[in-house]
């Protein structure tokens, strides 16, 4: 099988307690997507950089190699840690983040990296996910080496699939954000969302947004917070009205980046993009069902 390559930041994550207390673990929007791909079937590489021989690197290696996550595009920089972030949660299960990430290894990734043996992995595959997050971390010069690979691998037959994720401290303002997606979006097969990330990138409404990109040749899946998720692709919209309200909801956490998961393995499986969506939420509704972004694997509904 071929293989989908995720590129992004695995970070140490922080569940903030009662009185204090908290709970490691590892997770990152790209990283979860490629836990929840090959959770359902998929053959996938992660590539980023982690540090050289810190506990935290060793723990997400052997996270990846846990969950059948290859990791031979990963780069490991003597010196460096990952990023860490912590979560607090209300009692709706929202999140707020709080982030250490500016020395993260994964800032050195594209300057470090060997991008001849990258381009080639990535001409290679059959998909290349990313997202706004792993635009953001890998800096201006990185994003100019990324943009060149990309082509290469559209180019070669590849799909690109890419969620904006846009979180605003990573960016000096939104124009330089949605700048930077949108030098990837005609590139793309596959577009995923969030309603509230295209307002706050683009200043217009969700649907125009997601009408605009998807007129420059993606399949643009638009999530909007009450649920309803709207397919955008040809010039036409299927809008998919949302099922019944999920109970016993604990944490929202992953619940965007697992729902691309199950997405992408569908579409990639042949199931129409209405099937894709109704396995994307089955995922996403386990998920937020559980406390962090990486649910038990016996939890995991298949595909």
């Amino acid at each position: 099988m071929s293989r989908i390559i995720a590129l992004g930041e695995c970070m140490v994550e922080l569940s903030l307690g009662a009185e204090g207390a908290g709970r490691i673990a590892y997770a990152g929007d790209t990283f979860n997507t490629a836990v929840y791909l090959s959770r359902l079937g998929r053959a996938v590489t992660y590539a980023t950089a982690l540090g050289g021989d810190d506990p935290f690197s060793r723990a997400i290696l052997g996270l990846a190699d846990a969950e059948g996550v290859e990791t031979d595009l990963v780069l490991r920089l003597e010196g460096k840690l990952p990023g860490l972030y912590a979560i607090e949660r209300d009692e709706r299960g929202e999140r707020r983040f709080f982030y250490w990430r500016g020395e993260a290894a994964v800032r050195d990734y594209f300057q470090r990296a060997d991008l001849d043996a990258l381009g080639r992995a990535m001409r290679e595959a059959e998909m290349v996910f990313l997202s706004g997050i792993t635009l953001a971390v890998i800096g201006e010069a990185g994003r100019a080496a990324l943009g060149g690979l990309l082509k290469d691998a559209r180019d070669a037959g590849v799909a690109v699939a890419f969620d904006p994720n846009y979180r605003p401290r990573l960016w000096t303002d939104a124009a330089a954000a949605r700048a930077a997606a949108e030098a990837v979006i005609p590139l793309c097969a596959h577009v995923s969302v969030s309603g509230p990330d295209a307002v706050d990138l683009c200043g217009e409404r969700a649907e125009a947004v997601a009408a605009g990109w998807a007129a420059m040749g993606p399949e643009v899946v638009r999530r909007e917070e009450d649920r309803t998720v709207a397919i955008h692709a040809g010039g036409a919209v299927e809008v998919i009205p949302p099922g019944p309200a999920v109970d016993g909801v604990v944490d929202t956490t992953g619940a965007g980046d697992s729902f691309n998961g199950a997405y992408l393995a569908a579409r990639l499986a042949g199931r129409t993009p209405a099937e894709a969506v109704a396995a994307g939420r089955r995922l996403a509704e386990a998920v937020i069902r559980h406390t962090g972004a990486i649910i038990p694997r016996d939890a995991t509904p298949a595909l």
